[in-house]
């Protein structure tokens, strides 16, 4: 084996990497980058998500995945660990590994000091081009509040906001709600 450090990797070689590492890396344009860990409220967060989701979903279709679940978004070849992903319908996987998801219906991203602006801007822009994509969250740890964006059959992405603790994100592609109350269970935000 060379002692040759490869700096561009290729889908295959990122694949074969991350599949046998310990530390969760995204992969874009060759490049591997490391994912920190989460804080105490962001664990919780999306602890108290996917419980919420796989309550509601349990005996329908529709599977809910944590964090380890690998999404990757062929338009740009973004490979990314959302924070919680949900996919109705046949769940579609880049190959036999079943570990890359391809189809997701709805993503979930908890914000953090070090990724709201990525979540916010150029990863969006990745996720818009996933065609069965239909919301996607962004969650503060901060303070509560949730915004919520919608696919609309034409035109831009439908934003709303919920920030009220009695509030609630209805997400009509996978027929849930998420009640903040519950979403922010033993956190204590803002």
């Amino acid at each position: 084996m060379s002692s040759e450090r490869k700096t561009h990797l290729s889908p295959p070689e990122y694949l074969a990497l991350e599949r046998k590492a310990e530390i969760r890396s995204e992969y874009l344009d060759g490049d591997m980058v490391a994912m920190s860990g989460g804080s105490r409220a962001h664990n919780l967060i999306v602890t108290n998500i996917v419980r919420e989701l796989s309550t509601q979903l349990k005996g329908r279709p529709g599977e809910v995945y944590p964090s380890n679940m690998r999404v990757k978004v062929s338009a740009t070849g973004l490979y990314t660990y959302p924070d919680v992903v949900v996919v109705c319908g046949d769940p579609q996987f880049e190959d036999a590994n079943v570990d890359t998801l391809m189809s997701p219906t709805v993503v979930v991203e908890v914000l953090s000091d070090s990724t709201e602006s990525y979540d916010r801007g150029a990863k969006f822009g990745h996720y818009r081009k996933v065609a069965p994509l239909i919301e996607y969250l962004l969650v503060s740890q901060h303070e509560l509040r949730i915004e919520q964006y919608v696919r609309q059959p034409e035109g831009p992405w439908l934003r709303s906001q919920v920030s009220s603790a009695r509030g609630q994100i209805d997400l009509t592609s996978i027929h849930c709600s998420l009640p903040l109350s519950e979403i922010y269970d033993k956190t204590n935000p803002a």
